[in-house]
């Protein structure tokens, strides 16, 4: 390719920590064909965790001085890049004002906008399988293992995507530590609701199975804890019970899968509704295409994106 057509090239940019070994890189030029967004390549910006300020700030400024670059999603940066960058940002969405956070970088206009998507995006993936009026017709709670960025979105989500008697019963939150329970207090604090929460500060997989059995039938159970694929083994024993007819919901679709899997084993002697988080990435990166490129993602559109993205991947939804 020459230098000339390669300058020409518009970019949409991704900034994570190793970009180059995601299976996006090789599922957005499908997709970018299929959506038909014209010469558009995806870049790779790889920080450390944790990086300093400065270099935070140089991959923004470049993308908002740069009028090839169109935008990009943030992984792992979420907080920090937001942090460093607030002044940066020509316009900041309520989701990301409220969580501190930006997951998504557009532009209209040359005005640089930033978007926290994550409660949009799991609400979209939590939808698919929890129909409107089902917290209305069940007295059921949701249990969330994990108060990280991935459930804290999903706690919004629960609290004011519906009518206040289309809501769980209570939310129960447990996180090994205590900071990031007083995080999450502290946004639910500023939400409306009507929802109780209750916060569980705990690392013991034998009290996670109580408060597992305690739920009522029906009751929302998710693994937002990374363990299964970040780190090894499962918030609960093998001796857990779920809740009769509970929807489980394992965030990771890849890893080992430990929580799924203890699931799995159940579904029929419990009747459990058991997902993985396949479609949670997708609409993770369907709804940053979505804003940057401007497009419609109808369910139709996200459907086929899913099925492109599994035949580039192999056809394997989940791997290790």
């Amino acid at each position: 390719m020459s230098g000339r057509a390669a300058t020409a090239t518009r970019r949409f940019s991704f900034v994570g920590v190793t970009t180059g070994s995601s299976a996006i890189m090789r599922v957005f030029p499908a997709w970018a064909e299929r959506l038909g967004l014209g010469d558009v390549a995806m870049r790779g910006y790889d920080l450390p965790p944790h990086a300093e300020p400065e270099r935070y700030r140089e991959v923004v400024s470049r993308l908002k001085a740069d009028p090839l670059e169109l935008g990009g999603l943030v992984t792992t940066h979420k907080l920090d890049l937001f942090a460093a960058c607030r002044d940066l940002f020509d316009y900041v969405d309520p989701y990301a004002e409220l969580l501190g956070e930006v997951s998504s970088l557009s532009k209209r206009d040359g005005i640089l906008r930033a978007h926290a998507k994550d409660p949009i995006s799991s609400g979209r993936s939590l939808d698919e399988f929890v129909p409107q009026g089902y917290w209305a017709e069940h007295e059921a709670n949701a249990l969330l293992y994990g108060a990280g960025g991935s459930n804290l979105a999903i706690t919004l989500h629960l609290m004011q995507s519906r009518p206040p008697e289309d809501r769980p019963a209570r939310i129960v939150v447990v996180n090994r530590s205590p900071g990031r329970i007083e995080s999450m207090r502290a946004i639910h604090e500023r939400v409306a609701s009507g929802v109780e929460v209750e916060y569980v500060v705990n690392a013991d997989p034998a009290v996670n199975d109580e408060l597992l059995a305690s739920q009522p039938a029906g009751s929302l159970v998710v693994n937002g804890t990374g363990m299964g694929k970040d780190s090894p083994g499962s918030p609960i024993s093998d001796r857990g019970v779920f809740p009769d007819g509970a929807l489980v919901w394992e965030l990771n679709y890849r890893g080992e899968l430990d929580f799924l899997h203890q699931a799995e084993r159940r579904r029929d002697e419990r009747g459990l509704l058991v997902e993985d988080g396949w479609r949670y990435f997708v609409h993770g990166w369907t709804c940053v295409v979505e804003e940057v490129f401007d497009v419609e993602m109808t369910p139709q559109v996200v459907d086929e994106l899913s099925e492109i993205a599994l035949r580039v991947r192999g056809g394997a939804r989940r791997e290790t």
